[in-house]
């Protein structure tokens, strides 16, 4: 491990490279990693990686901040440098006023896995490659977000040199982000009525 994080359930770490005069060998994902991950984390009964993605972003661009109900989510970098954000929703889900949050820059070879509850996003500080797995397919049902700039979560995102305004390079997705209490509240309304129905004995 290269750090620890203050979020439950937020694992970091290092690929070790095996190199000789021929190239190198990384292991990016062994399942005794793994082994004691719950359905918390997951988001699924029987937690395994079913999905795995390669993700390449020019330097400035910034996606986030992305939340999921469903799915945790391995990250390793392949290439270029990564300032990633995690904003844990989980105490506001509960009741609570804020989230917790922390950022890490990561470089070729860190890697993160982040669980549900825990949203997040990255500015790649330079050209970039990400190697994601995850543990629940795409079908676009759990691509939850909200403002990569917003108030109440307060990430301390670094200068974009990369362009010529000093803003991040945008999807139209993450532009039109909610707020975080706007999203919060309309899980929290979710989950209130699938309770409500679940107690409904007509």
């Amino acid at each position: 491990m290269r750090d620890r994080s203050i979020l439950s359930g937020v694992r970091l770490g290092r690929l070790t490279a095996h190199r000789d005069p021929r190239g190198s060998f990384r292991e990016v994902w062994r399942a005794a990693w793994f082994a004691d991950i719950g359905p918390a984390e997951a988001g699924r009964a029987d937690p395994v990686f079913v999905q795995a993605n390669v993700s390449g972003s020019a330097a400035g661009v910034l996606r986030g901040l992305h939340l999921h109900r469903h799915q945790l989510d391995h990250w390793v970098v392949l290439s270029g440098r990564a300032f990633v954000a995690l904003v844990d929703a989980r105490p506001m889900l509960a009741g609570g006023d804020r989230p917790r949050v922390e950022t890490h820059e990561l470089g070729p070879d860190d890697w993160v896995a982040i669980p549900t509850g825990v949203a997040h996003g990255f500015l790649a500080v330079e050209p970039r490659e990400l190697l994601y797995l995850v543990t629940d397919e795409y079908d676009g049902s759990d691509e939850l977000g909200f403002a990569w700039d917003d108030p109440l979560a307060g990430v301390a995102w670094p200068d974009v040199d990369a362009t010529s305004d000093g803003r991040p390079i945008l999807s139209e997705r993450d532009r039109t982000n909610p707020t975080l209490r706007e999203l919060v509240d309309r899980l929290r309304a979710c989950l209130y009525q699938g309770v409500a129905r679940a107690g409904d004995t007509r």
